[in-house]
């Protein structure tokens, strides 16, 4: 191509990338549950679509997961918004996004940034009623990267080393935290059909901005991919597409370090780095708190190692490469659109995804990788504590290659899985790798939890499975034979205890004793094991211990919970003979159904009090996907959302899947453009 010819070609391809958006050449469907499928020519266009179809189910939301990035939710939820719009100065994500934000993105994923933040912008324009605050728009592609970098650093540990370093003190960042996850990939070897199966099986809250919503993106240069995606989210985070599907699952590999500032009152504001007194970066944060009439000034602080606060016990800072990283999206953007295992490879080799283990499965290939964005470490120190915050041999500044993370790649046990617990532990046992083969610095995982141990108790029963075995096993409701709970109680004991030496609580005993362990609704055992968990779960976060710490009962503290149990059930419910589903609660709006599941079962509920000692669900089973690859054609895919496509309590779609939900059943979904269009039950372009 000749030089200005080559010139006209990229001065019209970048005032198409970034040509505004018109809302006609952009089509939703919705389909019998609301869920849109968004097709256009233009990979920014469907992007456009996605916006503006989920502004109509859930706008309140997506601005609400914005806000921080304005410092505009301190003046919407108060104290605990205000945490979020500081923690957004104290990362320096504006100082990030201005220095990197232009050049970080490729031009083709920043037009579909654009085309997003577009559907959003007309949206708010067009509805200016559901705006809660006019100052959020127009939002930017600076906006959209700041959130980015609060999102990512919430998930790779910021709010927890906040709270250990104001010794848990601090406001949390309500509603941001994952939960956890199973993800499952069977290979087509392994299976009665000859059909690669995967399990997209997230355990998230099931309302708030990480809570799932489904859609279908199709575009005409190669975007057709199906899956979950949280409020503001403008790819598919975990789906499928025509040749291939992945799943995610919460990872807790070292992805993030603290140190202890070294400092001297006769140097005020002043650190000793490298035997040299060096000046902390400060600003003052103007936080706006609903309720008060005027900003509240803060400073936020910043040293060699990142965001650094002051407390009683001295200076400390954190260092993650989350807010060292704007690429996270655009990653998943290329992994929606990989069309093999090798494209697929490609973008995860950007490592911007700063957490998450994957599992990956096409027609001839599974795959696994704990994921994350670890830095090389100076093996001399212990990087499980607080590190020495005076010195360049504790500052790295390099990340590793995807190829130095656990990964497997078609193991000859024909499966893998995981369930938040070790990456050594993901196949069968003589396909697993060994931790010591893995840089000790990294601090992989080394447990498992109740969900991987059953699942190893289900899956050593098949040479082959068929589908209605994979879907037995997803929806297990079992503890294992021996509890394995990463955080909270550790209630084995609870199963030694023997009626006669506590005559008082014999029923109790003599119910968990004859408890076949499931979480039925039907259950007796089950809801004297959930009220009791409950109590514990309580007691121990009143005691102030972290979330991430297990605690073994003795016999003595497990009788002390089943005397509550006792007192507890005759009060709420006059006995103590109580089936969980009239204790546990699947609520949205009007609408209550009994639901089946506890803390830590494959198919897990996590619930918190709703009314008259009742608990609703609040965590856990909540947007479900399975895929499976037939030799021929695209994938079979079903799916289900534990309420429904839209949070508008007026909406059909507010509460349509519950039921199919609490059935532990699926809807058929598709990724034939065709057919969605033959059966949409309402065609339109944004605006309309």
């Amino acid at each position: 191509m000749k030089p200005y010819r080559l010139l006209a070609f990229l001065l019209l391809l970048t005032q198409s990338l970034h040509a505004q958006i018109n809302p006609a050449s952009v089509t939703i469907a919705r389909d019998t549950f609301g869920v849109p499928h968004i097709f256009a020519k233009a990979d920014a266009e469907v992007a456009y679509g996605l916006a503006w179809a989920h502004a109509e189910d859930n706008f309140r939301t997506i601005q609400l997961l914005v806000m921080p990035a304005k410092g505009l939710l301190g003046r919407q939820l108060g104290k605990t918004g205000a945490a979020a719009d500081y923690v957004v100065e104290l990362l320096h994500a504006p100082e990030l996004v201005a220095a990197e934000g232009d050049k970080a993105l490729s031009p083709d994923f920043r037009a579909v940034l654009e085309g997003y933040l577009q559907g959003l912008n007309d949206y708010a324009r067009t509805h200016p009623a559901d705006v809660i605050n006019k100052r959020l728009f127009p939002l930017t592609v600076a906006d959209y990267l700041k959130t980015s970098v609060l999102s990512l650093s919430v998930i790779s540990g910021v709010e927890r080393a906040l709270k250990a370093i104001y010794d848990g003190k601090v406001s949390g960042i309500d509603g941001l935290k994952p939960a956890g996850s199973n993800a499952i990939a069977v290979h087509r070897n392994k299976t009665v059909e000859d059909e690669t199966m995967l399990a997209i099986n997230s355990h998230q809250p099931l309302e708030g901005p990480v809570a799932w919503y489904e859609a279908h993106l199709c575009s005409e240069q190669g975007w057709n991919a199906l899956g979950g995606l949280f409020p503001g989210g403008a790819t598919i985070f975990h789906g499928v597409n025509e040749h291939l599907a992945w799943a995610h699952t919460v990872n807790y590999q070292d992805k993030i370090d603290t140190y202890q500032l070294q400092t001297d009152n006769a140097h005020p504001n002043e650190y000793l780095f490298d035997n040299q007194w060096l000046t902390l970066d400060q600003k003052r944060v103007r936080l706006r708190v609903k309720g008060i009439p005027f900003a509240i000034g803060r400073k936020a602080y910043w040293s060699k190692y990142g965001p650094t606060i002051k407390t009683k016990r001295g200076w400390f800072a954190l260092r993650t490469g989350s807010f060292m990283e704007l690429r996270g999206m655009e990653q998943w953007y290329r992994m929606n659109k990989a069309r093999s295992f090798s494209e697929f490879r490609q973008a995860l080799q950007m490592t911007a995804i700063p957490g998450f283990n994957i599992i990956y499965a096409d027609r001839d290939t599974i795959f696994y990788v704990s994921n994350g964005k670890i830095p090389y470490r100076d093996p001399a120190y212990d990087w499980s504590g607080t590190l020495p915050g005076n010195t360049a041999k504790t500052l790295w500044t390099k990340f590793r290659p995807l190829s130095d993370f656990p990964q497997y790649v078609n193991p000859p046990s024909g499966y893998l899985f995981n369930m938040n617990h070790t990456p050594f532990n993901a196949t069968g046992s003589a396909d697993n790798l060994r931790p010591e083969q893995f840089d000790k610095t990294m601090g992989y995982e080394r447990w498992n939890t109740n969900r991987s141990l059953r699942f190893m108790e289900l899956i050593g029963q098949y040479d082959k499975l068929s589908y209605a075995d994979f879907k037995r096993i997803k929806y297990d409701l079992q503890l294992p034979k021996t509890l394995s709970y990463a955080q909270g109680p550790d209630a084995n004991a609870l199963f030694t205890l023997r009626p006669d030496t506590h005559p008082d609580i014999r029923e109790q005993i003599e119910m968990l004793t004859n408890w076949n362990r499931q979480a039925t609704t039907d259950s007796r055992g089950a809801t004297t094991f959930l009220v009791f968990y409950h109590y514990w779960q309580d007691k121990l976060q009143h005691e102030g211990r972290q979330s991430n710490a297990t605690r073994m009962l003795t016999a003595d503290e497990c009788a002390e919970g089943l005397r509550h149990v006792k007192t507890y059930l005759q009060k709420y419910f006059g006995r103590t003979d109580v089936a969980l589903g009239d204790y546990q609660k699947h609520v949205r709006g009007p609408k209550e159904l009994p639901v089946w599941g506890i803390p830590d079962v494959l198919a897990s509920i996590y619930a918190k009090p709703y009314r008259n000692g009742l608990v609703r669900s609040d965590a856990g089973e909540s947007y479900i996907e399975l895929v499976r690859f037939p030799k021929t054609g695209l994938p079979i895919i079903e799916s289900i959302n534990c309420f429904g496509a839209s949070a508008h309590p007026d909406s059909p779609h507010y509460t349509d899947q519950m039921e199919l939900f609490v059935q532990m059943k699926t809807k058929p979904m598709t990724l034939d453009k065709a057919a969605v269009l033959q059966t949409a039950k309402r065609i339109y372009h944004p605006g309309e």
